[in-house]
């Protein structure tokens, strides 16, 4: 009865099983988004120490460093077009990625790089503390065994980021470009005038052997060669941001029109990422003679390397700066990138209970668990944790772009995928789309043996299966997506099927769903003054709970 009780009390005003304000598709006083958020979005969420650590640590493998920016190049371009073949359903449908997935791919991502990225502002805080206090790391006893990764002094670093963020999870989706235009700001000047610094300052003995361009490996010949290697560098420059492409619906929604956000991203994202990538191979190069021929390719390691060197005022400022910076950035890309996102997938699995700011606190609460500590000690450790991204959520990004553009035909029924009963075209078998799972596994065990091995080096697995394991992202996305599109015209479902042929055009169905959900948003007004409709009654939508 207490139990009871409590889900009573937390319930929210307009929610039901299926539907609440936050997930409905959004109607035009929250499409507020420009060509311009969407550009410092991915400013944000691309000008960070994330893609800075993804260009830099293509260089321990093995690669020189053109070859290193070849990958990059082609992974964002790759990224790019899977970037935008995600957000189609929430550009023209204004609906989010979970709601869309019940169209018939059944997947949901709940996000766990938010603790990476809080770990990694938790180290620009550790800096900002170091400026006033060089021996900060020797005040604190260290009472964490090094086998973690980190010192107790870290961890409290990582604490105090975590809890400076929290007031930032408050911010709706639609209220973000003031924060988005400040942000991006503090963003791309610190990351420009470091390199300008790394540049004029690294003397004339030059840049490190990072930037040497004879090649120590093969150029053909097995997964170790040249070629592979530059595979798995563009497949790990798509997989840093797998979980941003598979949900880009959540804010491709909140677009004032479609058009914002295809042109909003289609140069912005590769820009920025190849940009930052880039920047990260010439600083990690043009500082690495300085450090005794050590090439440091983490920024915050690279300032306490430098502070280390010299404790005069001059550098403890420099210090100050670069770290306010860098928690600036690291906050900025956290929200909309994990926090957010993370949030809006838990509204639409317990949409009676959770709004998105209730799901982005669970997120930021429970993200220690993954132990982001881990993730970053090594280059090869940071890569493996990029490509497994992709072994997992490539085949689920194919299964949406074929579900959208091959099965439903761009024709969505947008009131069913809120009715969870066979009056739903999307009820499929008892609610089961079995074709989904199967043709995800279809996507994701091939690649399997091949992770394993990188996780695990003492295990031993043949060429091919490295290779395959090599172009995760490709093999997982088209793999899965084909095999989804397959089992939908051997096995038709009839009632998606049924819709499909005889409902009207796409765009006369889009616009059709932007008019009616227009007309549900005016039906009422909350408590604060703002629209918003009983969405548990109206319609059917949601009220068989």
């Amino acid at each position: 009865m207490a139990f009871e009780s409590l889900l009573k009390r937390i319930e929210l005003p307009h929610g039901s099983k299926w539907i609440n304000e936050d997930i409905r598709p959004v109607e035009s006083g929250r499409r507020t988004w420009t060509w311009l958020t969407f550009h410092n979005m991915w400013l944000l969420i691309n000008c960070n120490i994330a893609t800075f650590l993804t260009g830099s640590a293509l260089i321990p493998l093995g690669l020189t460093w053109w070859q290193a920016i070849i990958a990059i190049t082609i992974g964002n371009v790759i990224a790019t077009a899977a970037l935008l073949l995600s957000s189609l359903a929430g550009a023209y449908y204004n609906i989010g990625f979970p709601v869309f997935s019940r169209s018939g791919s059944l997947f949901h991502s709940y996000n766990t790089w938010y603790g990476f990225q809080a770990w990694i502002g938790g180290e620009c805080v550790y800096l900002i503390l170091l400026s006033f206090d060089p021996s900060y790391g020797q005040r604190i006893p260290n009472t964490i065994p090094d086998s973690e990764g980190m010192t107790s002094a870290q961890f409290v670093s990582y604490v105090i980021f975590s809890v400076v963020s929290l007031p930032a999870l408050w911010i709706k989706p639609h209220r973000l470009e003031k924060f988005f235009y400040v942000a991006s700001s503090f963003t791309l000047v610190f990351f420009l005038v470091l390199l300008i610094w790394a540049l004029a300052t690294m003397g004339p003995e030059g840049f490190g052997n990072t930037l040497d361009s004879d090649g120590v490996i093969p150029v053909t010949g097995g997964p170790y060669s040249t070629v592979w290697l530059m595979i798995f560098g563009i497949m790990s420059t798509v997989g840093s941001i797998a979980a941003g492409i598979m949900n880009q619906n959540d804010y491709a929604r909140l677009a004032r029109r479609p058009s914002d956000a295809i042109w909003g991203q289609v140069i912005s994202f590769p820009l920025y990422s190849v940009f930052t990538s880039v920047l990260g191979i010439l600083v990690t190069a043009s500082t690495q003679r300085r450090l005794g021929g050590e090439a440091i390719w983490n920024p915050p390691t690279l300032f306490v390397r430098l502070l280390e060197k010299d404790q005069n005022a001059g550098t403890r400022a420099a210090l100050f700066f670069a770290g306010l910076a860098l928690v600036i950035s690291q906050i900025g890309s956290n929200l909309p990138g994990n926090a957010l996102a993370g949030g809006i997938d838990l509204a639409a699995t317990f949409p009676r209970y959770l709004n998105i700011r209730r799901g982005a606190y669970i997120i930021a609460l429970l993200s220690p668990v993954v132990n982001p500590w881990r993730l970053v000690n090594t280059a090869t450790t940071f890569l493996t944790v990029l490509s497994s991204y992709s072994v997992f959520l490539a085949p689920m990004t194919g299964l949406m772009a074929s579900s959208y553009l091959l099965v439903n035909k761009k024709k969505l029924n947008i009131d069913d995928l809120y009715r969870g009963d066979s009056s739903s075209i999307y009820w499929y078998t008892k609610g089961w789309n079995w074709r989904a799972p199967i043709a995800w596994v279809i996507g994701v065990v091939p690649c399997v043996p091949g992770f394993i091995a990188a996780v695990n080096t003492s295990v031993k697995v043949s060429d091919a299966a490295t290779e395959l394991y090599y172009c995760n992202y490709l093999f997982g996305f088209l793999a899965s997506g084909v095999v989804y599109w397959v089992l939908h015209l051997v096995f038709p479902a009839a009632e998606v099927d049924d819709f499909v042929r005889k409902s009207p055009s796409a765009r006369t169905l889009q616009q059709s769903c932007r008019d009616d959900w227009e007309a549900i948003a005016e039906t009422s007004v909350s408590d604060n003054g703002s629209k918003a409709p009983e969405i548990a009654e109206v319609v059917g939508v949601g009220g068989k709970a």
